[in-house]
C-alpha cells in the first residue's frame, strides 16, 4: 500500500532499514506481461552508477507527476489522500538514493529520460476521466516494473547494502500497482479490465525490445 511506515523504515539512513525476510511478488509477475532480460540485469551490474542515478530520477519524477495530479484532481478525497502519502514516500526514497550516491563517491550527471514512459504516455486518452484513468493505470505498470528489477537486481548484485537496500524496497513498494488500479477503476464508470490489458502489452513491448538506450526501466540492450 501507499502508507508510510513508522521509523526505522522510514529512516533516510540506510543502515537503519528492516528488510523483510521475503516478499511475495506473484501478484507482481501475474500483472506484467513479461519479466526483465538476463541481457538488461548484466548491463546494470555493469554500469549501477547510470542506474542508481536514474532510479533517483524515477523516484523524483513519481513525486512530480503525484504532486501534478493533486492538483489537477481534487474532486476525490480517496484520490488525494492516496497522492499525498505516494508523494512523502517518493521524496523519502529519492533522499535514500541520493545517500546511496553520496556514500559511493558519485557526482549527480546529466541523464535523459528513456523511452519507456513516453512509449505508454503516447497511448492516454485526452478526455476526463478515461485521461486520469490511463495515467493510473501506466502508473500501475511502472510500479510493478520497478518492483520486479528491484528483485531481479538484488538477487545478483555483489553490493550488500545495495542489495539491502532493493530488498526494503520490495516490501513499500509490492503492492503499489494494485491502488493504483483500484484508483482508476473507482474513476471509471467502465471496468478497466480491457485498458490493463492493452497497457500490459505495450508494457511489455517496451521491456522485451531492443533499446539503444540503457536506463531503469529500459528494454533488452541492443
Amino acid at each position: 500500500m501507499l502508507e508510510i511506515n513508522a521509523q526505522p523504515e522510514d529512516s533516510v539512513d540506510i543502515t537503519q532499514l528492516r528488510t523483510p525476510i521475503k516478499v511475495d511478488l506473484t501478484p507482481i509477475y501475474a500483472f506484467l506481461g513479461s519479466r526483465t532480460s538476463q541481457a538488461w540485469v548484466n548491463a546494470a551490474l555493469n554500469n549501477l552508477p547510470l542506474i542508481i542515478q536514474d532510479h533517483a530520477n524515477c523516484e523524483k519524477k513519481a513525486a512530480g507527476t503525484a504532486m501534478n495530479l493533486i492538483f489537477r484532481y481534487e474532486f476525490s478525497y480517496d484520490l488525494q489522500r492516496k497522492l499525498a502519502q505516494l508523494i512523502r514516500e517518493e521524496m523519502l526514497h529519492y533522499e535514500q538514493v541520493l545517500g546511496i550516491m553520496n556514500e559511493r563517491g558519485q557526482e549527480w550527471k546529466y541523464l535523459s529520460a528513456g523511452r519507456y514512459a513516453k512509449g505508454m504516455l503516447k497511448h492516454k486518452r485526452t478526455h476526463e476521466p478515461a485521461a486520469m484513468v490511463d495515467v493510473l493505470i501506466i502508473g500501475a505498470f511502472i510500479e510493478a516494473r520497478s518492483c520486479e528489477r528491484f528483485a531481479a537486481l538484488a538477487a545478483e548484485i555483489d553490493e550488500p547494502r545495495l542489495a539491502k537496500y532493493y530488498r526494503y524496497l520490495l516490501k513499500s513498494e509490492s503492492r503499489h500497482f494494485e491502488d493504483y488500479l483500484m484508483l482508476a477503476q473507482s474513476l471509471s464508470e467502465d471496468n478497466i479490465d480491457e485498458r490493463v490489458a492493452f497497457f500490459k502489452e505495450v508494457e511489455s513491448e517496451l521491456i522485451t525490445s531492443p533499446d539503444s538506450e540503457l536506463r531503469f526501466h529500459s528494454g533488452v540492450p541492443a
